[in-house]
């Protein structure tokens, strides 16, 4: 399957909204965003196409990017007029351009190296950075009360917004300056990126993530202990304000940890609601 067949497979599920620079119909109304009544300033999206380096020709995509679904939810829209939809394009759409860019630049490295490269460059953490570089949270369209309670600062919003933004870029203009707002924002300083010790550290990623969102760290726990004095093997679970996310098991408790985080982390990225789950 080809790269254009591929990406046309990812928008069929999105109802049919195709990207500028394809041979597919691109029409407006698509984009469900302009349904809403909602006031925009024009003069803050421009300072925001500006951080991006990249204007747009259908704003509404780039309005609809910013909008998060508890404002939605107190508008009365439907959910999916939130920035959902293009977060999950946006996610697509970052990871090939990613993954091309490190399998061209190391021609040396395993799928598994490149798969744990690709990790370090997109993850939660990661991307949440990238949107604090640019004040990404000011620009975010939600209600007062997640507002009230940090929501311009919750890495996983902030992560959230920059892959909806990606996706709005790429409806707007195609891939090429989707690939191009991804080089500039996302894999700058991408070799210092990779070689940063704390985004290889499963535990340090996890608690910045869990510390940021909920002001409380992860609790570990060894469930057991079993072998000889000479062979043990630990295994150890992490809860998130006291839901099981992960578990892991190693020849000491250090490195058992570091599985329990590992496993919540590819949990959590996975699927970032599960952290709405605990805060209920």
């Amino acid at each position: 399957m080809g790269l254009k067949d591929s990406l046309q497979q990812i928008l069929s599920r999105l109802g049919g909204t195709t990207p500028a620079g394809t041979d597919l119909a691109y029409k407006e109304g698509d984009v469900p965003i302009s349904k809403t009544s909602l006031p925009v300033d024009p003069i803050q999206l421009g300072v925001l196409e500006a951080k991006l380096g990249y204007t747009f020709r259908n704003r509404s995509l780039l309005i609809n990017a910013l909008l998060h679904r508890s404002h939605i939810h107190v508008t009365g829209q439907d959910r999916e007029q939130s920035n959902e939809r293009l977060e999950f394009l946006g996610d697509a759409v970052l990871g090939l351009v990613v993954n091309e860019k490190l399998y061209h630049k190391f021609p040396e490295r395993s799928e598994g190296d490149l798969t744990k490269m690709k990790s370090l460059l997109v993850c939660g953490v990661r991307l949440s950075e990238v949107a604090v570089n640019f004040d990404l949270g000011v620009h975010i369209r939600m209600s007062r009360s997640e507002a009230a309670t940090g929501g311009r600062q919750r890495s996983s919003i902030l992560a959230d917004t920059t892959e909806a933004l990606i996706g709005a870029v790429y409806l707007d203009g195609g891939l090429a300056p989707a690939a191009a707002m991804i080089e500039r924002v996302v894999l700058s300083g991408s070799d210092k990126i990779l070689a940063r010790r704390s985004l290889r550290n499963y535990k340090s990623r996890l608690q910045e993530m869990i510390q940021a969102r909920f002001k409380t760290p992860p609790r570990y726990k060894v469930m057991e202990v079993t072998g000889p004095d000479h062979d043990r093997v630990f295994k150890v679970s992490v809860k998130i304000n006291g839901a099981s996310m992960g578990e892991g098991e190693g020849r000491n408790k250090k490195s058992a940890e570091q599985n329990a985080a590992r496993e919540a982390l590819a949990r959590i990225e996975k699927d970032p609601k599960l952290l709405e789950d605990t805060e209920s």
